[in-house]
């Protein structure tokens, strides 16, 4: 059986960072006033969201291993490094306005260092947010765990921005994610810490909402029925493929779970007239959602600004961009542009260090954050939890996809009840997969160079 923690008894050594506080984000409450364009008018800027976070508060923090001294400090000697189709059905049909899934089918990648410690990751696959599809993910994971394994011993770092060079940009942002996760985990497992620690050790644990897809008005009411008894305050709710069935799903939740909070994600389903006309109609509800997930098309720059700035003004509902971003340079021209109060962070879509830097910039910018996810399981979601955990920043936590799954394949890991996950493990994200490693190919690094062209579906790699 593969275990996830180091079979040494003693712990590399490395530098010690302490963080004195909890790093909060700070948030401009007040509106801003972007320049005019073209010599026109100055429209009002969209009003930054107050960070307030469903989570528990955080405890103070304890002392961490800090991710950024880690890098320059830890030397990663990878032995094996393995990439595997990750199969799993859904419980029910998971649709969106742009896409419909009856199963999970991500890669899974496992990473072995010279210590015996072992790193699990997850690349998740959805091919109308991420670039790759499962073949194209597993073959770009199969070549980054070739270098990885025919590297020599290398600062966590230099490690890192190798597989970052393997997988560049958004075409490969969820391979180069999986990858990330499993050599951080690994060497996370390594110094024995978790990795909410990690990140920051603002808290051990986060509170999630829960999603429902489109479905019919009777569906939704009995899901929402059902994860009210679960504990769940906060539904997810799919829109933007319907307008008027949309407003009938929501009357239909209302009437069994009248107090829980709304987040409407539309997934780029409507026009900026038709977001704001829901936002109106919901209104004469008396229904406010919370937040306002991409209302419209990701590349419709204009469309988001004009629902945010109706949303705040009007109602004091909080947009996010959510496709819109998919890097750095989207984050920016969000944030400069105030196109929207909130970005969400998914590592599928920016991988893990691009995530850290739009984070980072958001917080400069007090921009209000939220973190999400594909459909994963839970060694993605894991992985993300932890980060949100020990960063503390999220104002909107959505890490609930592992519950719509049918089964569950990860052995260990977080503890879940109902919205509430723990990080109780003692070192990494503590989730771990059991493979069959009769079903794959071994390759020795001699071997690496003739095999590269050509990935069969289950690859692992040793040097």
């Amino acid at each position: 059986m593969d275990t996830s923690v180091s079979s040494s008894s003693s712990s590399p050594l490395l530098r010690l960072s302490r963080n004195s506080t909890s790093p909060r984000s700070t948030v401009n409450p007040g509106p801003r006033v972007a320049p005019a364009r073209g010599g026109g008018r100055q429209l009002p800027a969209v009003t930054r969201l107050r960070a307030i976070s469903p989570s528990p508060s955080p405890t103070p923090p304890m002392e961490t291993f800090g991710f950024e001294a880690l890098k320059e400090t830890f030397s990663v000697d990878v032995s094996a490094a393995e990439a595997r189709p990750l199969d799993v059905p859904l419980a029910a049909p998971f649709t969106i306005a742009s896409s419909r899934l009856e199963s999970v089918s991500n890669v899974a990648v496992r990473v072995e260092l010279s210590s015996g410690a072992v790193g699990w990751g997850e690349a998740p696959v959805l091919p109308s947010v991420t670039a790759e599809d499962q073949p194209a993910a597993l073959a770009a994971v199969g070549r980054a765990c070739a270098k990885l394994a025919g590297a020599p011993s290398a600062p966590l770092g230099a490690v890192l921005e190798d597989v970052a060079a393997a997988l560049p940009g958004h075409a490969f942002a969820s391979a180069r994610a999986g990858v990330e996760m499993a050599v951080i985990d690994a060497v996370a497992n390594s110094i024995r810490v978790p990795l909410w620690r990690l990140f920051g050790g603002a808290s051990n644990s986060v509170t999630t909402d829960i999603t429902i897809p489109i479905v019919t008005p009777n569906e939704a009411a009995q899901l929402a029925a059902k994860y009210r008894g679960q504990g769940f305050q906060t539904l997810k709710l799919k829109v933007g493929k319907n307008l008027n069935s949309d407003i009938e799903v929501l009357k239909a939740i209302r009437l069994v779970h009248p107090d829980c909070s709304f987040i409407l994600d539309a997934n780029e389903g409507y026009t900026a007239n038709q977001a704001i006309e829901v936002l109106d109609r919901l209104n004469e509800m008396g229904v406010t959602p919370v937040l306002f997930e991409q209302p419209v098309h990701r590349d419709d720059w204009e469309g988001l600004r004009d629902v945010s700035t109706a949303a705040m003004e009007k109602y004091r509902v909080a947009v996010a961009a959510d496709e819109s971003c998919r890097g750095l340079l989207d984050a920016q021209k969000i944030i400069n542009g105030n196109l929207s109060h909130v970005i969400n962070i998914k590592l599928a879509k920016l991988g893990v260090l691009g995530a850290l830097e739009v984070i980072d910039a958001a917080r400069k910018a007090g921009i209000a954050l939220m973190i999400g996810g594909m459909v994963e399981t839970r060694i993605a979601m894991g992985f993300a939890g932890h980060l949100a955990a020990g960063l503390g920043c999220f104002s909107f936590i959505d890490l609930d996809t592992p519950l719509l799954l049918s089964e569950d394949p990860v052995y260990g890991g977080y503890e879940a009840s109902g919205p509430l996950y723990k990080f109780t493990n003692a070192r990494g994200h503590g989730g771990f997969l059991h493979l069959d490693n009769n079903n794959g190919s071994v390759c020795h690094t001699s071997l690496i160079a003739q095999l590269e062209p050509k990935f069969p579906l289950n690859i692992l790699y040793t040097s």
